[in-house]
């Protein structure tokens, strides 16, 4: 059954086997916000009057049966059927009769897409907030319990200056902050309500799209309905951004976790079970985990220039190339929410190792210590420079590591500003709000 099925018209199976491509994959997905929208649909359609208080209340209670199916793993797309709104449609009329044929009045299939992959992408978004949220709360309580750990900090991969395991957890903390807020800016371009825009071109039929808003729970609609249907692929790619953004923040700590655990850095350590073996090498704990997420992460960043390259130099108006949205974005949501979950399961169980800076091959970490020792000591800092780099260069640079490091400045080893930072956090996520 296909909704702009006419009589005695017939599409050849190749290509609607093309064209319909793995869109029923991704419409089980949409099930339940395909039946949202359709029953906030169908009360404005008796508010107005396009159908009867109780044609409008039949089919309410009808697809809220269907919801409840598609809630309990109940509800399947039949072979012969085009798509998810067809068969909400078909099994509607079935069990209602007539009433059922009129929940399409003043729809078309472009906007019931547009509302149901906007409800979808709010619904997973603030899934990802929450995902997001939990990480960046065991990395400030990480940051916590290891704030008196030191570790090498490194320049360009070499030996730097003294940092902590608090430092380190900490930034990736404030990392999260930032992509919060893309996070949150693709929620805003997310929470409009597209319903009622018709094909593109609104409708004929006295709509009230603010009541289907309020019913969908929208911050706001789309009001010009040639851009509510603009507004596909580019919210995908708002949000994929946003992604990509927290993609690239915990890529970024999986790399360092996969040289930290190297026996050459030997800062790390995880439990067995999160590792994995060699089949020839016995004593290998390979980082797959972290690998993967490195890996899973560079995709999810790649989404947003896909997406871009789709639907880059399209017309106003609907035009099918949008169907392969749901294809490229979908799967990335379910990574990155894997990806954020791993992250967590890893980092609390990781292990630090205790006096790594006891080891003779990072003396000369503490060389910027030694030069704000004389500049304390009234020394102007060239001087001190000089007096500290040609002892280095004589090899007689010597620097007692076991000293405490006065390091007291906003986000320093000696003030991490763990309680700023979540203060920070705490502003985006009213945001969401």
């Amino acid at each position: 059954m296909k909704l702009w099925s006419k009589d005695n018209t017939s599409t050849a199976q190749l290509v609607e086997q093309f064209t319909v491509g793995r869109d029923k994959e991704f419409d089980i997905l949409l099930a339940k916000y395909d039946v949202q929208g359709s029953i906030a649909h169908v009360k404005m359609l008796g508010e107005v009057g396009l159908m009867t208080k109780e044609e409008s209340a039949l089919a309410v209670q009808g697809l809220e049966t269907i919801l409840q199916e598609i809630d309990q793993s109940a509800f399947t797309i039949d072979e012969d059927m085009e798509d998810v709104h067809s068969q909400v449609e078909f099994l509607l009329t079935q069990r209602i009769g007539e009433a059922g044929k009129k929940i399409h009045s003043g729809r078309s299939r472009n906007d019931q897409v547009a509302v149901d992959i906007k409800l979808y992408l709010k619904a997973e978004t603030l899934t990802i907030r929450d995902e997001v949220k939990q990480l960046f709360d065991l990395l400030i309580a990480q940051s916590e319990k290891f704030k008196d750990k030191l570790l090498p900090g490194y320049t360009h991969l070499q030996i730097a200056m003294p940092s902590s395991f608090g430092l380190w957890l900490g930034a990736y903390a404030e990392s999260l902050v930032d992509d919060m807020e893309l996070l949150a800016a693709a929620y805003a371009v997310t929470n409009k309500n597209p319903l009622g825009s018709g094909a593109g071109y609104g409708s004929s039929f006295p709509l009230n799209r603010q009541r289907t808003t309020a019913l969908l729970q929208f911050g706001t609609l789309n009001w010009n309905s040639v851009y509510a249907q603009m507004s596909r692929g580019k919210t995908e790619r708002v949000l994929a951004g946003a992604l990509g953004s927290v993609a690239a923040t915990i890529g970024r700590f999986a790399m360092d976790c996969c040289l930290y655990i190297n026996q050459n850095f030997g800062f790390i350590s995880f439990p067995s079970e999160l590792t994995t073996g060699s089949s020839i090498m016995p004593h290998k704990k390979n980082p797959d985990v972290f690998e993967l997420i490195r890996a899973k992460c560079n995709r999810i960043q790649a989404v947003p220039n896909e997406l871009t390259l789709l639907i880059n130099n399209l017309p106003s108006g609907y035009h099918r190339d949008l169907q392969l949205t749901k294809e490229i974005l979908f799967p990335a949501i379910q990574e990155i929410k894997a990806c954020l979950q791993l992250a967590r399961l890893m980092l609390s169980n990781m292990d630090v190792k205790d006096n790594i800076l006891a080891d003779e091959k990072y003396k000369y970490l503490f060389s910027v210590e030694a030069v704000n020792e004389l500049v304390n000591k009234g020394v102007s800092f060239r001087e001190a420079y000089r007096q500290v780099g040609n002892q280095i260069d004589a090899g007689t640079f010597g620097f007692d590591h076991t000293k405490q490091l006065q390091h007291v400045h906003e986000g320093s080893i000696g003030n991490l500003c763990n309680t700023e930072i979540t203060a920070e956090m705490k502003k985006v996520l009213k945001k969401f709000d």
